[in-house]
């Protein structure tokens, strides 16, 4: 009876732990869309509450950290559930650096807006990056959730759009340096947004690669544990 109770217990336990890592990743996507959003329509009172609400994400991340050591000392858990485990531990961490990273664009958008608007080229490609950058993360997040190593692959291959659009708008705003150097600040502070969006999509990357730890026991094509 005891160890029933047990089991039960443990996977009530799991259970939890997948709907406490779900919510936190709808959390971290909201992140980013809303500071995407604030971008597009200037809206200073949008920002401050995607910087407001990043330190409700930390929580999220030791909350689940909590679990996860529980998990890990009282179950002694192995193969795939081990997997699980040491996914969700290491994944909370590319989720609550993409919620910083959310807060740290949400920083920068007081000083763009009026000087940057949202038809401005520069502007319209960040968007686009955004959208792109946040689309990874939903997927990445489906993808874990349903242990899809194909759409986990599809999720590292998009990476390179929004690389690719990193590269693009960093050289548009070279451009305008070069043309009108009085507006550096402006250029400089989209800079910094287009690179947090980068290491967004970097992070979705990291959370694709978690999937196929779980699925094989393999991260970044090395043998962890099985």
């Amino acid at each position: 009876m005891q160890i029933m109770s047990s089991r039960t217990q443990y996977d009530a336990d799991l259970r939890q732990l997948q709907t406490q890592m779900t919510q936190m990743g709808a959390a971290a996507a909201d992140a980013v869309e809303s500071a995407m959003e604030a971008l597009c329509t200037a809206d200073p009172d949008m920002a401050a509450a995607v910087i407001k609400g990043d330190q409700k994400i930390n929580q999220m991340e030791q909350d689940i950290q909590h679990r996860c050591m529980s998990l890990l000392l009282r179950q002694q858990p192995v193969a795939g559930d081990l997997r699980r485990i040491s996914a969700a531990l290491k994944a909370v961490t590319d989720l609550e650096r993409m919620a910083d990273h959310a807060a740290d664009i949400a920083e920068i958008l007081p000083h763009l807006f009026g000087v940057r608007q949202a038809g401005d080229p520069a502007v319209s490609r960040a968007l686009e990056m955004g959208r792109k950058a946040h689309k990874m993360i939903l997927d990445a997040l489906a993808a874990l959730s349903a242990e899809d190593q194909a759409a986990a692959q599809q999720v590292i291959a998009a990476d390179d759009a929004v690389d690719a659009d990193f590269d693009q708008i960093k050289q548009i705003l070279a451009q305008e340096i070069a043309a009108c150097p009085a507006n550096v600040d402006a250029a400089l502070d989209l800079l910094m947004v287009i690179k947090y969006l980068e290491r967004i999509g970097d992070h979705a990357v990291n959370l694709a690669e978690w999937v196929q730890f779980v699925c094989s026991g393999r991260y970044k094509d090395e043998t962890m544990f099985s």
